[in-house]
């Protein structure tokens, strides 16, 4: 396994979707990483325009994604001058599986005079002074075998915010070089997951949902989550995630979280 997906050469819309994909919850499920990924990469080939930017992905999990082929559609839903609103659908062969929107913004020419003193600074330790940690999952291959972990604050094991860079070690589909939005999606659906605060062995935390604002693309292959999760009794739950890469802040993920027991 070299990639996450492979595209089918008959159908430029399918993909086949290869072990690397698998979740912690079932053999047979994805984790939603690579599908919100994938879901970056063709949102990035729709319609392309030259000075336009996405600023924001939002996906919606209709249920548990089958380890199995995947169907992307996109199109401009809204267009304009100035920012456009574009829509994706990821379906298996019993249906959909994903829904996502995403805005995309003229990019200003020449850039806007904004003093430094008002734009987000600081900067997280690096991923060399991350140690790696155990994935609690039962699966021998799947999407954390697919990925490099560096946790600077916390562990999976440990209850409770923590701070970690993920890298890919694999591109999302065959062939291609993992963009900087594919990058973020695909380490910001593991919020939830370094900052668990319910032990993985006797609960479910599953985020129904994904949104991503970025207000700056990302550089290098190191993104790093600051995330902390809330959970109530009543079994809902919200991750809350600032993202960075080793220059400063690139924006916040968000996550709703269905809670419950094994």
């Amino acid at each position: 396994m070299e990639s996450f997906y492979v595209r089918d050469p008959a159908d430029p819309d399918r993909y086949e979707s290869t072990e690397l994909t698998r979740g912690p919850w079932s053999p047979d499920a994805q984790h939603a990483g690579p599908p919100s990924a994938l879901i970056a990469h063709a949102i990035e080939r729709c319609e392309p325009r030259e000075g336009f930017q996405v600023g924001r992905i939002a996906v919606e999990i209709l249920g548990p994604i089958p380890l199995a082929p995947l169907t992307v559609t996109t199109r401009v839903a809204r267009p304009g001058r100035s920012v456009e609103l574009l829509e994706a659908e990821v379906r298996a062969d019993r249906g959909p599986v994903l829904r996502a929107n995403a805005w995309r913004f003229r990019r200003a020419d020449p850039p806007l005079e904004i003093d430094d003193a008002v734009r987000p600074t600081g900067t997280m330790p690096g991923p060399e002074q991350g140690v790696e940690s155990e994935f609690p999952s039962l699966q021998p291959v799947g999407f954390h075998t697919g990925i490099d972990y560096r946790f600077v604050r916390g562990t999976f094991l440990e209850a409770g915010p923590a701070t970690c860079w993920i890298r890919l070690r694999h591109p999302i589909v065959a062939g291609t070089t993992p963009s900087p939005w594919e990058r973020a999606m695909a380490a910001s659906d593991s919020g939830n997951g370094v900052s668990s605060t319910m032990d993985w062995q006797n609960y479910l935390f599953i985020n129904t949902d994904l949104t991503v604002s970025l207000h700056r693309l990302p550089e290098g292959e190191w993104i790093c989550l600051d995330a902390v999760t809330s959970p109530q009794p009543h079994g809902i739950g919200l991750t809350e995630t600032a993202l960075y890469d080793e220059a400063g802040p690139i924006g916040r993920a968000m996550q709703t979280l269905l809670l419950g027991r094994r």
